[in-house]
């Protein structure tokens, strides 16, 4: 069909070429979005304070909390319209994408107004340091300003990803990224508007990167296409089967930031220099997770494409590639990443103590992390058939429960930072045997000579 011609055939040839074309372009696209974090640290850090930096970093769990739920969310478009285009139906795609947009602007602007609201009981309830919490509030709220338009981005970045197109989303933000940095540097040392107005222009910097997307999908030909005129209509069906992947998908990828808000709070009692060191580390080990995260959008796209077509040998294929792909390039990274870690670290400050603050984290964090890839290959692998609530319980109550034992058992009997940071290999290890339990129980209960009539179940009632 003419619509693939420019996109990724995922229903017919080999595999993991593919996989890596796709994945690629995402990955690199979480990291520049990453880039927006890494602009306000390096630009505080060097132009303003320490204080600066360690307010950025208080705030890296909360936003991470509701960007990670809207990235999740959006997933259930995702997967809704790939299913769609794999079963040819366009009409319903074309719905469904509408119905993405619309859902887009309702959270982004709830999820702004709420945020808005809590953003001074946040401050205390993560114990912000007296010299920070007024830094960490201004930028909260002016963050927050753009939290419509990153909900557009993400949910026009996955219907893009439904049909294979995994470029526009990069491009659109490689130019909100080169605009942040240099508005960043502008409000900093030419208007002097501190940190409330590097967190405007992130804002400003989403505001054009979704501006990019909206009128790259109303220019475009075929069912992804956006009508001025249909903007705001909503289909029921394509919304049911969107909140049913989609909310245990955020669910789980905000459960993350959940836990992470608790560490941060026990980060924060060990003081500025940990606080510092500790956002400094997270900006350059999160790239490693985009990676990941890349990867395993893929096999969610993938097998909803093909589970759609009714070729559940090929679902399975597409699973078993991505798992080898996936923990290769982490190794890879994890390696690199923890080699070159002091002089990446010193990108972000002249202090040694920091510096070496900062190696802890990264020893504890960055050399697991394929672990966290198991983790993601068999969560994203599931929810591309539609089971998205099961993982995401187990992924929920396991790292929930054991990051907050141990730092009120654990952490509270010797507090330092390199028993804090212990917490994550351990709770991505039993998260991964869980998972892997769980995902070949739910293989087995899946006949290939029913894989037609589930989806037709699945797209019928949502």
């Amino acid at each position: 069909m003419a619509i693939f011609s420019k996109n990724i055939d995922m229903l017919n040839g080999t595999i993991w070429d593919k996989m890596v074309v796709f994945a690629i372009p995402l990955a690199l696209t979480g990291v520049l979005q990453q880039l927006y974090n890494l602009a306000d640290v390096a630009v505080l850090g060097h132009f303003v304070s320490n204080e600066a930096v360690a307010a950025v970093g208080t705030n890296v769990p909360i936003v991470g909390l509701i960007v990670a739920f809207c990235i999740g969310l959006s997933i259930g478009a995702n997967v809704v319209v790939a299913r769609y285009l794999g079963m040819r139906k366009y009409d319903d795609a074309s719905r469904a994408v509408h119905t993405a947009f619309a859902t887009a602007v309702i959270f982004g602007v709830i999820a702004m107004i709420i945020g808005e609201l809590c953003s001074s009981i946040l401050m205390v309830w993560m114990q912000v340091p007296p010299n920070v919490v007024r830094h960490s509030e201004i930028y909260l709220q002016m963050y927050l300003l753009g939290m419509p338009f990153i909900s557009i981005y993400n949910f026009l970045s996955a219907v893009l990803r439904s049909q294979g197109d995994t470029q526009t989303p990069l491009w659109a933000l490689c130019i909100a990224s080169v605009f942040n940095a240099l508005g960043d540097l502008f409000v900093v040392t030419v208007v002097d508007w501190g940190i409330g107005g590097v967190a405007l222009m992130t804002a400003l910097a989403n505001l054009l990167a979704s501006g990019i997307l909206v009128y790259k999908l109303m220019r475009t030909d075929g069912p992804l296409r956006l009508y001025p005129n249909r903007l705001f209509k909503m289909d029921k069906k394509a919304l049911r089967s969107m909140i049913k992947i989609g909310w245990p998908a955020g669910l789980q990828s905000s459960v993350f930031s959940l836990s992470n808000l608790i560490i941060q709070s026990a980060i924060n009692s060990l003081g500025a220099d940990v606080m510092a060191a500790s956002v400094a580390a997270f900006t350059i080990e999160i790239n490693c997770y985009c990676v990941i995260n890349g990867f395993g959008l893929a096999a969610t796209t993938f097998i909803s494409q093909n589970y759609g077509a009714g070729n559940l040998e090929r679902c399975k294929r597409i699973t078993r590639v991505n798992m080898a792909l996936n923990i290769g390039i982490t190794v890879v990274l994890s390696v690199l990443i923890y080699g070159f870690g002091r002089y990446l670290l010193g990108f972000f400050t002249q202090s040694e103590e920091i510096i070496s603050l900062g190696m802890i984290r990264l020893l504890w964090v960055v050399i697991p992390e394929p672990l966290n890839s198991v983790m993601e290959v068999l969560s994203d692998s599931m929810r591309g058939y539609g089971y998205s609530l099961p993982p995401a319980i187990i992924t929920v109550v396991v790292i929930c429960t054991i990051r907050i034992v141990w730092v009120y058992s654990v952490f509270a009997a010797k507090p330092t930072y390199e028993i804090l940071m212990m917490v994550y290999p351990l709770s991505w290890l039993v998260t991964s045997i869980c998972l892997t339990f769980l995902y070949f129980r739910f293989m087995k209960k899946l006949p290939a000579k029913r894989c037609r009539t589930a989806v037709k179940k699945i797209v019928t009632e949502g």
